[in-house]
């Protein structure tokens, strides 16, 4: 098994934290990992400003790749860093060998998360912002695969996501222009973004489809089946 380098790219309210038993496992195996929070989250929230958007995330993630000199990367991302994730991914082609989108959302040009659910109440409407983020929604809804102690660790380090990333237009960013090794890790018992959002991507990307019966957090729940399908 070769040992490539690994970017763990986290979704919304979180910080690379959330990676960090599924990091920790990859690195036993012996791979070189990175699970950074992204810009305006996690620890870097003091950070939050106009102007964060899914581009601007990629284009540090993008920088990373670069500085580190890592090739032959395996970009995984869950939820909304899907988004993340494939503009980093067609800003640093040359850098990423494969992709793995773990209960991922993957808009097309000029969608937006909310065309993510069409069948939700309220999807015309934007998330409820300040201007500069979108605050935590509680209760969450959907299965989340953690008991009470786990879900209360994950919400106490939960923050507000920059607003572009949560209603902003996805840019056109060339992703769709190359073809590219894609594994699709669905969550069989989340509804966000839920089943069908996951297979219109897997079709027309032709990727490996894979389930796990967890809910969406499957590095908190599942760590060990989830870290043996990114080493496959």
């Amino acid at each position: 098994m070769s040992k490539r380098p690994y970017l763990l790219i986290h979704g919304c309210y979180k910080g690379g934290w959330i990676w960090q038993p599924v990091a920790d496992r990859l690195q036993a195996a012996g791979h070189r990992v990175y699970h950074p929070s992204l810009d305006g989250c996690g620890e870097r929230s003091g950070s939050l400003r106009p102007g964060i958007t899914i581009g601007s995330q990629a284009r540090e993630m993008a920088r990373l790749l670069m500085m580190e000199d890592l090739r032959d990367v395996h970009l995984v991302a869950t939820s909304n860093g899907g988004n993340v994730a494939l503009t980093t991914a067609a800003l640093a082609r040359e850098r990423v060998a494969r992709i793995t989108l773990v209960d991922a959302v993957v808009l097309y040009p000029g969608e937006r998360l909310k065309d993510a659910f069409p069948d939700r109440p309220g999807r015309e409407e934007p998330f409820e912002s300040d201007g500069v983020s979108v605050p935590i929604m509680w209760p969450a809804t959907g299965d989340y695969g953690v008991g009470p102690e786990l879900a209360a660790w994950e919400s106490e380090r939960s923050t507000r996501q920059p607003v572009a990333m949560m209603n902003g237009v996805m840019e056109d960013c060339g992703f769709w222009n190359h073809h590219w090794p894609v594994t699709m890790i669905c969550c069989k018992r989340s509804e966000n973004p839920g089943e069908a959002h996951q297979r219109r991507a897997a079709e027309r990307l032709q990727a490996k489809w894979l389930e796990l019966d967890t809910g969406h957090l499957p590095f908190l729940s599942v760590p060990d089946e989830l870290t043996a399908m990114l080493l496959d």
